[in-house]
């Protein structure tokens, strides 16, 4: 991180804690220019080039330079420091905040420059999934659902750019025949991967009923598969969850969203119709998901979650 040291220890104690708050120990190596007053006045460049051999000599596969808000208004040429190394991959990726853009302009930065290390490889039939949050609850349940999803297609996952993937599997970004973002804040990096790539993107993760069936026909359209037949074993699918759960239906419920969200007060709604449960402020209080859930698998932890609140 090329700034004064706090910025370092900021995004370190961030890291810290999110990590430890998903039973993630493993952290990355953050590594400070450590920039002093002096630099801050003439330049931190002679700082960021001393910490990029030093950090060289360490020999780790590739090294990620982000850019503080200091930095970038002194005028610091990063790209020139970095160009005049050789013999490893040193990317930089522009995140000073403070200057604009939001804390999704620097994931998507991030996402931007990984992707212009990959080159056009043979096409494998695969699809890519993009901008997964790393830390988010639930990522590997939504990421078996989206598996499922995409088995009914005929299709499987090439890889998840970028959740414990290697320098090299990055290489194969551009082999898949479909990218499928997270949400549709990743857009200008499915627009960066469609443009090197010529790679069609579905614009986010399924959520609801009609969105998960909308999600089948959007990635069977980009793939030229007909999805007639997934969406049919979807249906059946859901039928039987929704028939797994005709125990609570009709009973009068309350939920307070701990976020506003659009789509997760439509899929609530939806799944209450649907049961032919009724939404009143005097209900019995079920909860509501920090985030909407995704797919089918979502909905049916979701109504384990609101048969245990309505049994309490």
């Amino acid at each position: 991180m090329h700034g004064p040291d706090g910025c370092t220890h900021h995004n370190f104690s961030l890291l810290h804690a999110t990590s430890l708050d998903n039973d993630r120990i493993q952290l990355p190596s953050l590594v400070s220019t450590g920039l002093s007053e002096n630099d801050i006045i003439f330049g931190g460049e002679g700082a960021l080039d001393r910490v990029l051999d030093d950090v060289t000599e360490c020999g780790p596969e590739a090294i990620f330079v982000l850019s503080t808000c200091v930095v970038e208004t002194i005028g610091d040429d990063i790209d020139m420091v970095c160009g005049t190394k050789t013999g490893i991959p040193i990317i930089r990726v522009p995140t000073a905040g403070f200057l604009g853009g939001s804390f999704q302009t620097g994931v998507n930065n991030a996402l931007i420059a990984i992707a212009g290390m990959a080159e056009p490889v043979h096409r494998n039939g695969k699809v890519n999934i993009i901008g997964e949050k790393n830390l988010e609850y639930e990522i590997d349940e939504n990421l078996a659902e989206i598996t499922r999803l995409l088995g009914l297609l005929g299709l499987s996952v090439n890889i998840r750019f970028v959740h414990d993937i290697t320098l090299r599997e990055v290489n194969l970004l551009g082999a898949a025949r479909l990218n499928i973002l997270r949400d549709p804040s990743l857009i200008p990096v499915g627009e960066f991967l469609k443009e090197r790539f010529n790679i069609p993107f579905v614009p986010a993760y399924p959520v609801g009923i009609a969105g998960t069936q909308g999600f089948l026909e959007s990635v069977g359209r980009a793939c030229n598969i007909d999805p007639g037949n997934a969406v049919g074993q979807e249906q059946k699918f859901r039928n039987k969850i929704f028939n797994d759960f005709a125990d609570i239906a009709g009973a009068t419920v309350a939920y307070s969203p701990a976020y506003p969200d659009p789509d997760g007060d439509q899929l609530i709604r939806d799944v209450a119709e649907t049961l032919g449960m009724n939404i009143v402020s005097t209900g019995r209080p079920v909860p509501a998901p920090v985030t909407p859930p995704v797919g089918t698998t979502g909905i049916k932890r979701l109504l384990h979650r609101w048969r245990r609140a309505l049994n309490a």
